[in-house]
């Protein structure tokens, strides 16, 4: 009987122990929804919701990163580790004990409501990492860090939890969308080498669900689901007499080749493609329509495909002078222009003055040009195509 009993409690034993390792390793997360490797926000913007990962960070596996999907109303979405039973109803880094970086206005959180300056802010398509320094673990301190899309924003010396530092996602606005990677890998030496690339992201005024890579390779990162979900790169300067052609290489059409070049005013709606709105035009690679102000476009050239090269320019008149926003250009402009030839009118401050526009497709070797309608105070002087 006594060995019956024996065996019973031993039964007993190993039940309990199963159960705390169960408890222990269990990810818990509060007004969120998970659906594989994806978290979405499900609270009413009100009420903060949280996600804590099942283990903590370890010398095994010191790494996590969060990719953002959809930034939703507010983008407060927060990347950063805590204790393992940490409040859900606080956003990581709000309480003792924990730290995160967060995306929508760039500060760090440590153990304080109050923010401090940290580094960018992140949008759609951004990479949100964080990581410990395993070597000052056994010192009762550790090295967090945290990156944004492969490089290092910035660290701090944190102290080590008892019982570990475990990943933590936070959201606090409706539409609010990641997908968390706890498995992910990342090279000091290799990230230092990718930081010596320029990305050139300071070339681009406005980037909108598109990513610069590289030096200057521009990745879709949108959802694509619906005529909404359109991704926009902005140049920061505007064409000039100075600078007045670029140039795209389609890389990867990926599934339809949406793809449009164009000209564009500065204020131009960020979920609208070049050539829809009131403002701009644009040549549509799918599709090889000319689109100026209007969803309908009109049959122009050639569809473009992967390998192709679209270009587009302004064949300014010779006596141009660039009006508005552009005036610091102007002043360096050659002095033998007539003297008050300036073209001065709205579409002239948005960019949008009269001109010949000249799209390559040089797979084709074609040439096709363009002519958008200008009113303007004096007659304007006619140019042709280059041969």
């Amino acid at each position: 009987m006594d060995d019956i009993n024996l065996h019973y409690r031993f039964l007993n034993w190993r039940r309990r122990i199963r159960d705390v390792r169960a408890v222990r390793f269990q990810e818990r997360y509060k007004r969120m929804l998970k659906n594989g490797d994806t978290l979405s926000y499900q609270g009413n913007s009100d009420e903060v919701g949280c996600y804590v990962a099942p283990r903590p960070l370890s010398k095994g596996n010191c790494y996590f990163e969060v990719t953002i999907m959809d930034t939703g109303v507010r983008g407060t979405i927060a990347v950063g580790l805590v204790p393992q039973f940490y409040k859900l109803d606080h956003q990581p880094g709000w309480l003792p004990q924990s730290v995160a970086y967060h995306a929508d206005d760039g500060k760090l959180y440590d153990g304080n409501p109050v923010g401090q300056q940290f580094g960018p802010k992140c949008n759609r398509g951004d990479r949100i990492g964080c990581g410990i320094y395993c070597d000052t673990i056994e010192a009762g301190l550790t090295t967090v860090f945290f990156t944004k899309n492969g490089k290092e924003v910035g660290s701090l010396v944190f102290p080590a939890v008892a019982e570990g530092l475990f990943p933590a996602i936070g959201m606090h606005s409706l539409g609010e969308e990641v997908r968390l990677d706890l498995q992910a890998e990342w090279d000091m030496e290799e990230a230092d080498s990718i930081m010596m690339v320029d990305s050139h992201e300071d070339d681009w005024g406005r980037l909108y669900d598109i990513r610069v890579t590289g030096t200057q390779l521009l990745e879709y990162v949108g959802k694509g689901k619906s005529i909404l979900d359109v991704g926009l790169a902005q140049a920061r300067q505007p064409l000039s007499t100075r600078c007045h052609y670029f140039e795209v290489e389609i890389v990867d059409a990926g599934e339809k080749c949406y793809i449009a070049l164009g000209l564009a005013r500065r204020d131009y709606p960020k979920n609208r493609h070049p050539g829809w709105s009131q403002g701009s035009v644009a040549y549509h690679a799918d599709d090889g329509k000319i689109f100026h102000g209007s969803g309908v476009g009109e049959p122009f050239g050639p569809r473009c495909i992967e390998g192709d090269i679209m270009g587009c320019g302004i064949m300014f008149p010779r006596d141009y002078i660039l009006d508005g926003e552009g005036q610091d250009q102007s002043d360096e402009q050659p002095s033998n222009r007539t003297p008050g030839s300036r073209l001065s009118s709205p579409a002239a401050r948005d960019g949008l003055n009269r001109y010949l526009m000249t799209w390559a497709c040089f797979q084709y070797r074609l040439l096709l040009s363009y002519s958008i309608p200008y009113k303007a105070s004096r007659p304007y002087e006619s140019c042709t195509l280059c041969p």
